[in-house]
């Protein structure tokens, strides 16, 4: 089932209490080192989400020309709040092309394969001729041996529940969060799908040429939970 604007928003309301900014400079780390020895203008990060990413990268890279696409409208808020030019838009409704694409942190795994398929082909649409496409994908590993299970997580204000189980391919958490409302607490509950993808799939589906394939291991764990992938067209 397709992951809806409201379990992306209940997403966003609790990414911080996840662990996910505490682990993204890790991963952001094979982004900056490959974009460092890249001669390019404009980017677009698709999934932008905070704009954390686009904040590091502009910050290290100083790129004339920035935007950051999300479905959430919570996120694209918060990414405009950091000053960055910032839009609720499909990838495949935008217009204009970048001389790169991102999607960082598991966004493709958000899509199943008719939505991946529909995903690259626009992205290979908005590429400039020479353009690059970076992401990361989870690997059987990861999604096997780090994101299952149940975890509890809350502050003054948050009360977040997360149970997860990964089954043909297909990786379902069911999220319930409490929220403080006063002397109460307002309940909400979404359930929110990953896929599995091989690198194949991606260049399959993309039509564009693998440049770079990295393993990259976020929880030093036996084996990598996550690759880094640079295609190019």
């Amino acid at each position: 089932m397709p992951n809806t604007s409201d379990s992306l928003d209940l997403y966003a309301k609790v990414e911080d209490l996840l662990g996910v900014k505490e682990a993204a400079p890790s991963l952001y780390a094979h982004y900056l080192l490959f974009l460092n020895t890249q001669d390019f203008t404009t980017l677009l990060d698709v999934g932008c989400g905070s704009g954390d990413f686009l904040r590091q990268m502009q910050g290290a890279l100083e790129i004339p020309k920035v935007k950051g696409i999300d479905l959430s409208p919570l996120m694209v808020a918060q990414t405009q709040e950091q000053g960055y030019d910032a839009e609720c838009i499909d990838l495949c409704d935008l217009n204009g092309n970048y001389d790169v694409i991102t999607a960082v942190f598991d966004m493709l795994n958000y899509l199943n394969k008719t939505q991946l398929e529909s995903f690259l082909t626009c992205v290979k649409s908005h590429l400039n001729v020479g353009g690059l496409f970076l992401c990361d994908i989870n690997t059987l590993y990861g999604f096997e041996n780090v994101a299952v299970g149940s975890f509890i997580v809350d502050d003054e204000d948050r009360f977040v529940t997360v149970d997860s189980d990964f089954e043909n391919g297909e990786y379902v958490s069911e999220f319930t969060l409490f929220e403080k409302e006063g002397e109460c607490f307002k309940k909400s509950q979404e359930t929110i799908n990953q896929y599995y993808h091989r690198v194949d799939d991606l260049v399959k589906l993309s039509g564009l040429k693998l440049l770079n394939d990295d393993e990259v291991n976020l929880y030093g764990l036996e084996e990598a939970d996550k690759r880094f992938i640079v295609l190019g067209k």
